[in-house]
């Protein structure tokens, strides 16, 4: 079934060949502007009407995948921006990094301050403290801001001086100091108060979230990339800035 497209085709988007072939190339190269719904389903508007993709169902309402139950490009060209992360994945949404800004994709029932992939800590990280150069070790994270949680002190972790200088928006990181003695004091600190330990500009994939595209979607993918279907790694940059609060 098609619809009046919601978008005007001079505004529809052109992906870059990037090496591809027959209908690839055609899903890549076409004027489309992908949307997604709540309901883990996209909209593809086209100059020649608007289609629904499911990936979950490998469905698409065009004539080309009712009729003849082909994958058409418009199944194609959802699985590759899904890829490369111009849309969020099935069960994602779309979010605000409370570091950078940058949008990001999360989980849909994700809630508080979130992080993009460049900016996120998971226990196990290894970081440096900006403010004393101090190697710490990530022990847990959350998505609580900086300026509502308390130290064991009373105090908000925003509110300690050697903190103002970073956003008391932002979700706050437990760490340890490395070079403490056992037992090891746990601190707080506003999430871009560490950095990765190898610098500020280290740089990480970012990897896909939520569900994984069919292997056929990936291969597609990788083919036109030469075998890689990770997003090119964006770099960090930061200036150590501002002690830790203690937890």
């Amino acid at each position: 079934m098609t619809h009046p497209a919601h978008t005007p085709a001079s505004q529809h988007t052109r992906l870059p060949p990037a090496g591809a072939t027959g209908r690839a190339l055609r899903a890549r190269t076409e004027p489309m502007t992908v949307r997604p719904l709540r309901d883990r389903r996209y909209v593809v508007e086209t100059e020649g009407g608007t289609y629904v993709v499911d990936l979950d169902r490998r469905t698409c309402t065009c004539p080309d995948h009712a009729i003849r139950g082909s994958r058409c490009k418009h199944l194609r060209r959802v699985a590759i921006e899904v890829t490369e992360r111009h849309v969020p994945a099935p069960g994602e949404r779309p979010a605000v990094c409370a570091v950078c800004g940058r949008e990001t994709f999360v989980p849909f029932d994700a809630t508080g301050a979130q992080l993009c992939e460049r900016h996120v800590r998971r226990p196990g990280d290894v970081a440096v403290d900006r403010e004393r150069g101090a190697t710490l070790l990530v022990v847990g994270v959350t998505t609580a801001r900086a300026d509502a949680v308390e130290t064991h002190e009373g105090r908000l972790v925003a509110d300690y001086e050697s903190n103002r200088h970073y956003g008391s928006h932002e979700p706050v990181v437990d760490a340890v100091y490395l070079e403490d003695d056992e037992p090891r004091k746990r601190y707080r600190f506003p999430a871009s108060r560490l950095r990765p330990r190898r610098g500020a500009d280290e740089t990480r994939p970012e990897p896909r979230r939520g569900r994984a595209l069919p292997a056929e979607d990936e291969a597609d993918v990788a083919s036109e990339h030469g075998g890689d279907a990770r997003r090119t790694p964006r770099r960090e940059g930061g200036t150590p800035i501002g002690v830790g609060s203690t937890a």
